[in-house]
């Protein structure tokens, strides 16, 4: 029996910069060490699905027409966008492979039987703005999926983002959209500058962005103490149909881009809670999606954790009562928003 669907191709390791960059090949080793780990150390079992290039109406969802056709004229170059951002002669392509491929994992999601998904796409996503490539992403991989799940008739979708960046990309793609629940722990003040508590949704989408920006340096308990807090109650509130994870691991403490202190066995945590909101209102569907994450170690023992936490579903008990004035800010953010939103 299929216990997760494994989206992984080696074509996601032709998007390559000339000269070392962070976000590179090898992520991708480290990323199926810890799935083939899983299937040893925990006898899990994945069955691998093929990744196919994204449709313009896939991509027109999120990204602006104009930006689409800008990004058509990168085909085939190698080169900076901006400071962070590469492409090479293949990365269009591949960064097209990498959001039909998520697209994808969302229709077998949602059609079944297997309710676990894992997606080992590269280039990462969550930057890439409707109108702009940045932070390493060209598409936003995650955004797509959603607004793919939300054509597929779903209501309401969760994007819970653990990444130790704020997803501004992400956000920008919903921040007036109810339908699509966006919630973000992430180092703050820290690039890219977004992800204030104060940003949280308009127009019709007040309240369905929720940021809880950390103070660098914290580990596993503030972590614990924003899910347990914040995005828990939250998300058993919104009740969502899909959970979408952008699981980046530069929080952990190894990471060398980031000044957070998180152990892998975190990443096990959030993983069993978001797998217990899925089990409640979901169907048990989570989609888990490669974002960051630049020491090799961290990401294989954070994914693996991960990995073991979402498909294992052992219990986790929601104590909510760690004190943190990170947390104690964006819960009673949260709470007045969603006062606003019931009201």
């Amino acid at each position: 029996m299929t216990d997760a669907l494994l989206l992984s191709d080696p074509r996601f390791f032709q998007h390559r910069s000339a000269a070392y960059h962070p976000e590179r090949p090898e992520r991708l080793d480290a990323a199926q060490a810890a799935i083939d780990r899983a299937r040893s150390s925990a006898g899990l079992v994945f069955s691998r699905i093929e990744p196919r290039a994204a449709t313009e109406e896939e991509l027109a969802r999120v990204h602006e027409p104009d930006f689409l056709k800008w990004m058509s004229t990168l085909r085939g170059k190698d080169g900076y966008i901006d400071a962070d951002t590469f492409v090479g002669p293949e990365s269009v392509a591949i960064a097209e492979l990498a959001a039909g491929g998520t697209v994808a994992l969302v229709d077998k999601l949602l059609d079944g039987p297997v309710k676990k998904g894992f997606a080992l796409v590269r280039p990462p996503g969550h930057h890439a703005r409707p109108g702009h490539a940045m932070g390493f992403c060209l598409f936003n991989n995650v955004a797509i999926a959603a607004a793919h799940a939300r054509a597929r008739g779903l209501e309401r979708i969760a994007i819970v983002d653990w990444d130790v960046h704020h997803g501004n990309g992400t956000q920008d793609a919903f921040y007036g959209d109810p339908h699509v629940l966006y919630v973000s722990t992430h180092q703050f003040p820290f690039y890219p500058g977004t992800g204030a508590v104060l940003e949280n949704g308009e127009r019709d989408g007040k309240g369905y962005t929720i940021n809880v920006p950390l103070t660098a340096g914290g580990g596993d308990a503030i972590y614990r103490g924003a899910f347990e807090r914040v995005i828990i109650p939250a998300l058993e509130q919104y009740r969502p149909e899909l959970v979408i994870v952008s699981a980046g691991f530069d929080a952990s403490a190894r990471d060398p881009l980031a000044e957070m202190a998180l152990s892998a066995d975190a990443f096990g945590w959030m993983g069993r809670a978001l797998r217990r909101v899925a089990d409640h209102s979901a169907q048990g569907r989570v989609l888990v999606a490669l974002e960051g994450g630049y020491d090799l170690i961290a990401l294989e023992a954070g994914l693996l954790a991960a990995t073991r936490g979402i498909v294992e579903g052992t219990a986790v008990e929601i104590a909510r009562d760690v004190d943190h004035p990170d947390i104690e800010r964006a819960s009673s953010v949260a709470k007045e928003t969603w006062r606003d939103v019931d009201g």
